[in-house]
């Protein structure tokens, strides 16, 4: 037994000192304070990991859709080989089959915004998962190459609403300090899509000609089962209930996407001030995307610009048609050309994995530097073999080195950080359609690109086809440089302010989170003061 003793001398059978009140009181307050500031610290810490947990999970289901469009373009690279075999079509309706989804694509993107800012954007995403389903099973059945293209048309439509409205909902949802980081998780599920097509194309190519392509586009129908299990999962995006007068389901929402509440009064005082000026702007939206302001338009510059580049630069031609390079190279086995194409499909995948991490570190800028350099040399690269090595070994393994550099930079950067820039950079009450807009560029520009190819690799070889996507590939190094701003941790609404200052400079200077900051708490100061 423990004695201890008091001021007095005397021996007390407890810790606590007798005749000592006021010392036990001061001791117990401290130990009081102590316990309940560890119990906070251990609520916000709980909570963050739910917050966490839960942002994830939203960003991933919202990313679903993408599988659909990463299976289509890789599947179908496979499939056509099988396609030509059974149905007897040309070259020429080789090349519209792959392409025209790309084209039809940019009329669901744009319906896609208009769509989202009427249902809302996770309904948008249900609505583009039922018509790819429908698309998806017409061609799987299709008894001929007209069927088949039916099918495709429908399939491209709901894939031009899901990869628009996808990147808007998660920058729309997630906390500023991850915005980047989630808003890449579409192009993982591009590029996972893109693998499991590569590998259904490898896993199938033993069955009979007429059986292994219907199995290889049926598959696709499965992604888009789980779609619906998600939208009873995933939340509205506060931002479009705000524009709504939803508010109350707005906070709501934020409260679990966010870890504090200071931080969702703040974010949900931001969003409504946002509103308030969409809904005061006096125009149709079409109106405002017609005769934009001067900040609008460095807006569509930059989020139209950077659209186009990640499709003008020759990813799809690389994807689509890499058993074509591989041929030019002098792999011949069909089996083997698809193994080699399951291995660009691996890189691709994996590679992404830095730009998940680094890209709210990092910023969005150096690793758009890091891609478009690294997609120039290889895309260089790839030319410079087929030239020097013709046909053999030597050039097969360059070939397969330099193309998978080249989706690997790909991956690093241009792909996922170009959704990320364009969900950002708009202002909410035009944002929606805005990057429909930009979304229209990039699906353009990919059909642009797989529905010619073939026809300007016959007229001026493969090994010039990538020496003139090498030129491009530099154009948008100086894009980048030129007109692409850094928006790391920012938040949507100080992004906004960025592009209005009438000093942010469009040569690629940046202004630091601090001076936006300062330029938003001006711009509430004013309007406390009106009112």
């Amino acid at each position: 037994m423990g004695f201890q003793e008091h001021g007095n001398g005397e021996l007390g059978l407890s810790a606590i000192p007798l005749g000592a009140k006021n010392k036990y009181t001061r001791m117990g307050s401290d130990h009081t304070e102590d316990y309940h500031d560890g119990l906070d610290q251990y609520h916000q810490e709980h909570r963050s990991k739910s917050t966490r947990k839960y942002v994830i999970a939203c960003a991933v289901f919202a990313s679903l859709n993408n599988v659909l469009l990463g299976y289509d373009v890789g599947v179908m690279s496979g499939a056509v080989i099988f396609i030509k075999e059974d149905l007897k079509i040309s070259e020429v309706k080789e090349e519209f089959l792959v392409g025209i989804l790309s084209i039809v694509s940019l009329l669901g993107s744009l319906g896609g915004g208009r769509t989202s800012d009427a249902i809302g954007r996770k309904w948008t995403m249900g609505l583009a998962a039922v018509v790819f389903q429908l698309g998806a099973l017409i061609m799987t059945l299709a008894p001929s190459f007209a069927v088949l293209m039916i099918g495709r048309l429908l399939a491209g439509v709901g894939i031009g609403f899901g990869v628009m409205i996808a990147p808007i909902y998660i920058a729309e949802i997630s906390p500023n300090i991850s915005r980047g980081s989630l808003t890449t998780f579409p192009e993982i599920f591009v590029n996972l899509g893109i693998l499991l097509g590569y590998v259904s194309n490898y896993a199938f190519s033993g069955l009979s000609p007429h059986i292994n392509w219907r199995i290889m586009l049926a598959v696709g129908i499965l992604p888009s089962v789980f779609i619906g299990f998600a939208l009873f999962v995933i939340p509205e995006s506060p931002r479009w209930l705000v524009l709504q007068n939803r508010v109350e389901e707005a906070r709501s929402v934020l409260s679990k996407t966010n870890d504090n509440d200071e931080e969702v009064e703040e974010r949900l005082a931001e969003i409504q001030e946002a509103a308030g000026s969409a809904n005061s702007s006096g125009q149709p939206v079409w109106r405002e995307l017609l005769f934009p302001s001067p900040a609008l338009r460095r807006m569509l510059i930059t989020g139209f610009g950077i659209q186009c580049f990640q499709q003008i630069s020759g990813i799809d031609a690389t994807v689509y048609y890499s058993p074509e390079i591989f041929k030019a190279a002098g792999v011949e086995d069909n089996s083997k050309l698809l193994a080699a194409t399951v291995a660009v499909g691996i890189t691709k995948t994996a590679f992404i994995a830095i730009a998940i991490i680094l890209v709210d570190k990092l910023g969005r800028k150096p690793l758009l530097y890091i891609s478009t350099v690294g997609m120039t040399a290889s895309l260089l690269m790839i030319g410079i073999t087929l030239v020097l090595f013709g046909q053999g070994s030597s050039a097969i393994a360059l070939t397969i080195l330099f193309v998978c550099a080249n989706v690997a930079f790909f991956s690093v950067g241009l792909g996922p950080v170009c959704w990320v820039v364009t969900s950002e950079i708009f202002p909410l009450r035009v944002r929606a359609q805005a990057s429909a807009v930009g979304a229209v560029g990039n699906r353009l520009c990919s059909g642009i690109v797989a529905m010619s190819f073939l026809s300007v690799s016959r007229a001026i070889t493969v090994a010039g086809t990538f020496f003139l996507f090498a030129v491009i590939s530099s154009l948008a190094v100086f894009f980048v440089y030129s007109l692409v701003p850094e928006t790391k941790g920012k938040s949507l609404e100080q992004i906004e302010l960025l592009f209005q200052n009438e000093h942010a400079s469009i040569q690629g200077s940046e202004m630091e989170l601090g001076d936006v900051e300062q330029l938003v708490q001006n711009k509430t100061n004013s309007t406390a003061q009106i009112d």
